[in-house]
């Protein structure tokens, strides 16, 4: 058999490896910026590496009209079974029936949840949400408005829940705004945190939409923790709504609303129902002392850095009139584990909090007509908030 051997001019061999050799270096030093954070190489690779756990694939995606991909993923191989606090843990119940988000008309094939996918430019801001400490508020300031539960080491608190108002208040890269119910336990670095609710926050989602939003923490923002499903940590069952959506009806009484944040007594795990049906559930094996939530509370939340404080709710102060001020209306919580009562807080039972009265407002109202009974106002302009 006759051997065929091709031989290269040297020039030409030269050539290419000189374009090999470019190749190289620009695959090797291939950096991104995004809001003005510039990652290096090495950083290039670890994000590559992150997506590739974060995003599952796909039984099917769907482009969304506000630019991001949902994917569709089998319930059961979720990224949050890749914690390694979840490696034996067994799905807590099948999702419900819903099959149409109402934001964005979702639908995925049965026994899969909508998943927002996670992008590079994602994680980037991710990055540097955890390494400036913002979540933990240090060194920069962060309102809150907001009514809790009384705290006492005799009361332990099981769920807590309500509605609320869904706004959009305006708010730049250097901003955020928030509104959400939350449970805690525990002190200091030891603090245990699920907050459930609506947020405009630039600097995660790159846009000044409302988008649904959890976050979680043991240690209170310090080395764990997970913001929306950007980490292993929640687990989705529902496919009503997906974490990170785009929230499109911004009224006063439209829009989807945050209804409840109980615990299963099976499993003490923390499940989040929104619009009544579950969304999903954090696993009691995420937290360090989260048995029982000794506080709970409603209200909102704001971040400025170097920035005046953005709107709160509706941008307007407390003044009793419900279609002005963001509002909780039929708050309640639970003080026995596996109960279905609950109680509207009495106001010897509540704590008012505000830390910045010259820009925010809160206001608790007990035993009101129906649909309100006990509830409350909270918000306010932002500005130049700081004492």
């Amino acid at each position: 058999m006759d051997h065929q051997f091709i031989v290269f001019d040297n020039k030409i061999v030269k050539m290419i490896n000189t374009l090999f050799l470019l190749v190289l270096c620009l695959v090797t030093n291939t950096s991104h910026r995004v809001d003005g954070i510039q990652t290096t190489p090495k950083e290039e690779l670890e994000l590559e590496k992150q997506l590739k756990l974060i995003n599952k694939d796909p039984i099917t995606s769907i482009h969304t009209k506000f630019g991001y991909i949902v994917d569709c993923i089998d319930i059961d191989k979720q990224a949050a079974f890749d914690h390694p606090l979840l490696k034996n843990h067994k799905l807590q119940k099948e999702k419900t029936s819903a099959k149409i988000s109402p934001t964005d008309k979702i639908t995925c094939p049965t026994r899969t949840v909508p998943i927002r996918r996670t992008t590079k430019d994602d994680l980037i801001r991710a990055k540097s949400l955890w390494n400036n400490n913002i979540l933990a508020n240090n060194a920069r300031f962060a309102p809150i408005a907001e009514v809790s539960l009384f705290k006492h080491p005799s009361l332990h608190y099981y769920g807590v829940s309500g509605t609320t108002s869904i706004y959009n208040p305006k708010c730049s890269i250097a901003q955020a705004s928030s509104t959400h119910i939350f449970i805690q336990n525990g002190e200091g670095d030891g603090t245990n945190i699920i907050y459930v609710g609506w947020q405009v926050f630039p600097h995660v989602y790159g846009d000044d939409k409302t988008h649904l939003y959890l976050a979680w923490t043991s240690d209170n923002f310090k080395k764990t923790g997970c913001y929306d499903m950007q980490y292993q940590g929640f687990v989705q069952t529902g496919d009503h709504h997906h974490v990170g959506e785009v929230i499109q009806n911004i009224s006063v009484y439209g829009g989807p609303m945050v209804e409840m944040l109980d615990q299963e007594l099976k499993t003490n795990n923390w499940v989040v129902t929104i619009d009544d049906k579950p969304l999903g559930y954090f696993p009691a094996a995420l937290f360090s002392n989260l048995k029982s939530a000794g506080q709970g509370g409603w209200g909102g939340g704001t971040i400025a850095i170097g920035a005046p404080s953005p709107q709160m709710g509706s941008g307007l102060l407390p003044d009793e009139d419900f279609n002005h001020s963001g509002y909780f209306r039929n708050v309640a919580y639970k003080n026995e584990s596996g109960s279905s009562t609950t109680y509207g807080p009495e106001k010897e039972l509540i704590e008012e909090f505000n830390d910045a009265p010259k820009c925010y407002g809160v206001d608790y109202y007990e035993k009101q007509k129906d649909p309100f009974r006990y509830c409350l106002q909270f918000g306010g302009p932002g500005g130049n908030c700081a004492p």
